[in-house]
């Protein structure tokens, strides 16, 4: 099969592969649908100890597509099942997965290869986190699962209520569905970016309440202007940009009583600083919320299906499979929210 490897930081190739054949308990997907994401400009730029464990590896992970092979033992599924995976499956024993904190479980079996023909998807992930489609849903929508997988679970642990204003800083494609369940949560929406595709994505995606251009704000300590001058603050603020210094100033808008979400994840190694008195004395609550879980992976294929986060709106560009590279660099560049990779 054609297939993107990944080398190394800023070396990747499109070349011939074979495609692994499936093992017990395990599929083989043909990728009707792939998109790109965050992450994979972040492995791209800087590599990933996490996600890329052995050179050269599969890139990629938000997929969709049709079963083309099913291993021996394979439960549920058959050859031509229109499908979703997640990118990861809990083990269900350890430490984490016996208290229900299956984000964090100490053996997540991770899935990468989603820019290729195939991908052979792990017996795990089978088991646990492959939902079979839709008839009428897309795979170009379906592919948004896993993402969408991280920010539901990202907005059911902050317990948004209807009524509340929630502020969010960062619009990318995260920040962006974040605001629109918000939105469905029944809360008002102020969000605040930089880049006008984006910008234009808060209104036509998110329908947020406020969208603020910080383009606008040149004196970075009136960026949040707009989100202090609510009565009292903030009831929710959310740090979807991953930048220690975004993290202190989010904080400084939230009421007393409110919650501070920092969903973006900062560089390793960074440090921040609190007002103490403001947070103990202002009963604040911290949540910072990783990854996904089986349950909120079938959730965000139910708002999907059901049509309320449109998540179509959110494709830049569709790209064929030797267009990865370019892809990747058109996000560097800001021009980009996803690109939709047809192998």
């Amino acid at each position: 099969m054609k297939a993107i490897q990944y080398y190394g930081p800023q070396n990747i190739k499109y070349e011939e592969v074979m495609v692994k054949p499936p093992e017990e308990g395990e599929v083989v997907v043909k990728v009707m649908a792939a998109l790109t994401c965050g992450t994979d400009v972040k492995t791209y730029r800087r590599g990933h100890p996490v996600l890329i464990k052995n050179i050269p590896s599969g890139f990629g992970h938000e997929f969709s597509g049709i079963i083309e092979k099913v291993g021996r033992n394979v439960e549920n599924f058959k050859v031509g099942d229109r499908v979703v995976a997640a990118n990861s499956a809990p083990c269900g024993d350890c430490f984490y997965c016996r208290r229900g904190e299956y984000n964090l479980c100490e053996n997540l079996d991770l899935l990468n290869g989603a820019y290729a023909e195939y991908i052979t998807v792990p017996a795990r992930i089978v088991k646990k986190n492959m939902l079979i489609l839709p008839d009428d849903l897309s795979f170009e929508k379906a592919a948004f699962c896993e993402p969408l997988a991280n920010v539901v679970h990202g907005v059911e642990r902050t317990d948004i209520k209807e009524g509340d204003t929630v502020g969010i800083i960062g619009i990318g494609p995260i920040g962006l569905m974040f605001a629109r369940l918000a939105k469905l949560k029944g809360a008002r929406v102020i969000v605040a970016g930089r880049n006008p595709l984006k910008l234009k994505m808060a209104d036509e995606f998110a329908h947020a309440d406020e969208i603020v251009d910080l383009t606008k704000y040149p004196n970075p300590e009136k960026i949040f202007r707009a989100f202090t001058e609510e009565e009292k603050g903030l009831d929710v603020a959310v740090e979807c940009v991953g930048l220690p210094e975004i993290w202190e100033r989010i904080f400084s808008c939230v009421r007393p009583g409110g919650t501070v979400h920092f969903f973006g994840g900062c560089k390793s190694g960074s440090k921040v600083s609190f007002d103490t008195t403001k947070m103990h004395y202002g009963d604040i609550k911290m949540i910072s919320v990783f990854h996904h879980t089986p349950k909120y992976f079938r959730m965000a294929l139910d708002y999907i299906a059901s049509g309320e986060v449109e998540v179509e709106k959110l494709i830049t560009d569709t790209l064929p499979l030797d267009k990865v590279e370019y892809a990747i660099q058109q996000h560097i560049e800001g021009k980009a929210i996803k690109f939709l990779i047809k192998p």
